[in-house]
């Protein structure tokens, strides 16, 4: 409480704050039909106090709940204050108590007065004052609170006892003390921005009517590419392409000499997860889900999305077997985790083999099964084994996370994504999928992959696969800047993935070093950051290209040549 009156006087309304503590989580939990706030109908649920809720002497005293009344603090629940005619032996004086209900403050209204204390505790009342003809010596009184009446007995200032009486005569003055605010220097509530962190912006943006004129258009499509083109975008999609496109409501951006092409999209990352995103506790963890801990904070989406990164695959580390459940962004700098998600995408799922399953570069006495390449594929069976006799099982039976997963898997409804190097254990994949009849929608990393493309193509796969790594670790040892361009030349959809938050801003060079390679052409070395990501992903319908009714996801600049 301490620190939430620290906030309103900050800045934070008081009623925000009530909010945040009765309407606002009763709202998260489905129970603001129920409670909340003080409605006919709703349950009996509120707190009676003896001043507005956020001032800080405030006391609770009672507290209701359904119905039931649990009492805290019984001292102040009757109102003392107002002015009194107290009497004293032959002498009388005007006694008034005002203040706070539940610590209020006592004066003896006298030319004769210098001060008076007074302390409540339950019924009891202790009244002490001092009169400047006793010589600091202090009349002492205690005594019992009735209906308007207070009476006791005391000692004066010279020894006598006396009994006394104070009568209420009326209210008490309104007290016009204001209490001094706590100092916050320069500190005052900060300007709110989106995201809330040095990097946010005043306002989330807007959707607009935009007009683009005269750009140089990579469409990503058959149309190739498109000199001295206008592009509308309008209700959030591409609205037209062509030459002298008008618009009268569109905001214009002049495009001369500029490029326009489709966003970037990363099939293979792991920015925005928050804490590790390897589960690596056992080798098949398909029911953990990077969905769960996505951070719309996190900085290198406000960095990839300045290298031009619309789209982003996040997946699970690559320490096990079969991994988590993946996660495809809309990279949007100011918005929550649950807007970033890309909206009706097929699920997909991560798989890896290799030395990073077997746990090569750890202490191989690790007691995690499985400690070689053939174990690998032994867990892959097992694991569909069971999947497939878990389906067999029928309704009625103990739902396992982890099976309904793979379930998907065998019914072509989640799709993986497979970390792979070396051609043998790629083609073991391949072939445990043919016996299970589920297809490897995407390897990932692939980087002998050419060895094994007519192999791939046969099966059915893509592949997203770096520019030009090798050597990093044993099983790249074979790895060449050839790959990329060999598999495309065999028919396979290709495309270059980051696995790293500095590299995705550059996916544009790590593309177009295969056009040096391999002489693949300008357009073609596009496509793998752009629509072929978007097609192995399964969303090429709605990004990938410039093309009519489309997002207007697109990275606008130059293009490195």
């Amino acid at each position: 409480m301490a620190n939430l009156r620290k906030a309103i006087q900050l800045g934070l309304s008081e009623t925000k704050a009530l909010e945040a503590l009765t309407k606002t989580p009763a709202t998260l939990i489905g129970m603001y039909d129920r409670t909340g706030s003080l409605d006919a109908g709703k349950l009996a649920n509120f707190l009676i106090t003896s001043g507005p809720l956020f001032a800080e002497n405030t006391a609770i005293y009672q507290n209701w709940i359904q119905g039931n009344k649990y009492t805290l603090k019984d001292d102040g629940w009757k109102d003392v204050r107002g002015v009194y005619n107290l009497v004293l032996n032959a002498d009388s004086y005007k006694l008034e108590i005002k203040g706070d209900i539940a610590k209020p403050t006592a004066s003896i209204i006298s030319t004769d007065t210098s001060k008076a204390d007074l302390t409540l505790t339950d019924r009891l009342v202790k009244l002490n004052f001092t009169l400047k003809k006793d010589n600091r010596i202090s009349t002492r009184l205690t005594g019992v609170m009735g209906d308007g009446i207070i009476s006791g007995t005391g000692q004066l200032a010279n020894g006598t006892w006396v009994n006394w009486k104070a009568d209420k005569t009326g209210e008490a003055s309104a007290d016009t003390t204001t209490r001094k605010k706590r100092d916050f220097g320069d500190k005052r509530m900060a300007e709110l921005t989106y995201p809330f962190n040095g990097y946010g912006s005043k306002e989330v943006p807007k959707q607009e009517t935009i007009l683009i004129k005269n750009a140089t258009v990579w469409t990503s499509e058959k149309e190739g590419r498109l000199e001295n083109t206008d592009v509308l975008i309008k209700n959030g999609k591409i609205a037209s392409i062509g030459k002298n496109i008008s618009d009268a409501g569109a905001r214009i951006i002049d495009g001369t000499g500029k490029h326009l092409s489709a966003g970037i999209i990363d099939e293979h990352s792991h920015i925005a997860g928050t804490g590790s995103i390897n589960e690596c506790s056992q080798s098949v963890t398909a029911e953990v889900r990077i969905g769960d801990i996505i951070d719309p904070e996190d900085i290198d989406i406000y960095r990839q999305l300045s290298g031009g990164v619309t789209s982003s695959h996040i997946l699970h580390g690559s320490c096990n077997t079969i991994g988590g459940q993946t996660q495809l962004l809309k990279l949007r700098w100011g918005v929550n985790a649950e807007q970033m998600k890309f909206a009706g995408w097929d699920p997909f799922i991560k798989f890896a083999l290799g030395e990073n399953v077997k746990r090569s570069s750890t202490n191989q006495n690790q007691t995690r099964f499985p400690d070689t390449r053939m174990g690998v594929e032994e867990v892959l069976m097992d694991a569909f084994t069971r999947a497939r006799d878990y389906e067999k099982m029928g309704p009625g039976k103990r739902r396992d996370l982890e099976l309904d997963a793979l379930v998907e898997i065998l019914n072509k409804k989640r799709f993986i994504t497979c970390h792979s190097y070396v051609q043998s254990e790629i083609t073991a994949l391949m072939r445990v999928a043919d016996k299970f009849g589920f297809r490897v929608n995407t390897f990932t990393h692939i980087l002998e992959g050419y060895k094994v493309a007519d192999k791939m193509k046969a099966h059915g796969s893509n592949a997203s696969t770096f520019s030009d790594w090798w050597a990093y670790k044993m099983e790249v040892v074979d790895a060449i800047p050839q790959n990329a361009g060999i598999m495309t030349k065999v028919g396979i959809n290709v495309a270059i993935n980051s696995d790293d938050a500095e590299m995705a801003r550059r996916l544009n060079q790590e593309a177009a070093k295969s056009v040096k390679y391999t002489g693949m052409s300008e357009e073609d070395a596009l496509k793998m950051v752009t629509i072929n990501p978007a097609t192995m992903l399964h969303v090429a319908d709605r990004t990938g290209s410039i093309k009519q009714e489309k997002m207007p996801t697109w990275f606008y600049g130059a293009i490195t040549r």
